[in-house]
């Protein structure tokens, strides 16, 4: 990269960090005290010099410290305390480079660090005006100003990484509540899809076993599979957009009617239980889903579900009369759906168990006390 290049990136790129807006360029409107002395004074050849050197040592050093760290603030600081001493027993406004010094120890990043910062600048201001002399007109100034500006801009400083790390936070815990809705939907689909495309398929094959024997049967059946998809496409849209609440009674009297269709009895004792709408709708889909594990995956043909309040826990027990190996057992549990479905058992401080025994049962125990 040129030497060209290098001046145009530098003159392009911003100076100062934007969370800082425009107020560090105000500040340096100070400098009026460091040229109050020449209204009424001509400043010799020896002083423009000087001058020109103060302003193009102190410029890059002020914009580099809203950048740097560590060590490096701490040269920066350095000096331009140095040039406030300097100018000390020459110009009176010499003491805006020790205010300036002061106030750059806001950019230490842990508090003491910066409070530690401006009691060094001050003291050896202090002790710099007792060995040197300088005139009072210098370190009065020097060591007043310092501290209202320095505490000012070390207390706003504070202020403004913390709540840049609130926005974060924010952002973070945004971030993973998306996540969160995300996974939450999928899941959602996943029970809603999987359940109603294998109601679909068992009608689909009903209606073509029917076609040729009873056709009145089979217009029936064909009738469901427009119903259930007209549902299912009505169920998906609520899923997506949050609010889906699909209430007990409905999802036991689909369950039956499924279950029916595959030849499979029901047989339900559910306890009149004022359930919140949170822990209705995961008893819901757990009906849904183990409906669905049944028409997929057992030759079961017969199905107790009970459903009961227990010493303030709610007892959700699902059992079938099918022959499933035991060995099975682990990939049953991996399955994607009873996954999601341990995943909201638990986030309502519930446990879920799968055991076999000949069918495959599921239990699920939610506590109920302080739900509303």
């Amino acid at each position: 990269m040129t030497f060209t290049a290098v001046l145009g990136k530098l003159w392009t790129s911003p100076w100062i960090p934007s969370r800082y807006g425009k107020a560090p360029y105000f500040w340096m409107l100070s400098f009026v005290i460091f040229g109050w002395k020449y209204l009424y004074e001509v400043p010799s050849l020896r002083e423009v010099i000087l001058i020109v050197l103060s302003v193009i040592i102190f410029l890059p050093l002020y914009f580099y410290s809203f950048w740097g760290h560590g060590w490096r603030v701490a040269l920066c600081i350095a000096a331009i305390a140095g040039l406030g001493f300097g100018w000390a027993n020459f110009n009176f406004g010499g003491s805006s480079f020790v205010i300036f010094a002061a106030t750059m120890c806001s950019r230490f990043e842990r508090k003491q660090d910066a409070y530690l910062g401006l009691f060094l600048v001050l003291a050896t201001a202090a002790l710099a005006s007792y060995v040197f002399r300088f005139p009072s007109y210098f370190w009065i100034p020097a060591v007043i100003f310092s501290i209202p500006s320095a505490m000012g801009a070390i207390i706003g400083e504070q202020l403004g990484r913390a709540n840049e790390k609130i926005f974060r936070k924010q952002e973070e815990i945004e971030h993973l509540a998306a996540l969160a809705e995300r996974e939450r939907i999928a899941r959602d689909l996943h029970d809603l899809l999987g359940h109603t495309l294998s109601v679909i398929t068992l009608k689909a094959e009903l209606a073509r076993k029917l076609f040729d024997k009873d056709q009145v049967a089979c217009q029936k059946e064909i009738v469901d599979i427009e119903n259930t998809a007209r549902q299912a496409l009505t169920e998906v849209r609520s899923a997506v957009l949050g609010y889906r609440d699909t209430g007990l009674a409905h999802e036991l009297r689909g369950a039956k009617n499924t279950l029916a269709s595959a030849e499979v009895e029901l047989q339900a004792e559910v306890e009149t239980v004022q359930l919140p709408p949170a822990i209705e709708n995961i008893i819901a889909l757990a009906l849904r889903e183990a409906v669905t594990n049944i028409i997929r995956h057992s030759n079961a043909t017969m199905v107790d579900f009970s459903l009961s309040l227990q010493e303030q826990r709610l007892c959700f027990h699902f059992a079938d009369n099918g022959n499933v190996d035991a060995k099975s057992l682990p990939t049953i549990q991996k399955g994607n759906g009873l996954t999601g479905m341990r995943e909201r058992v638990r986030a309502m401080g519930g446990e879920m168990t799968i055991s076999i025994d000949h069918g495959v049962a599921i239990t699920i125990h939610i506590p109920m006390q302080g739900m509303v």
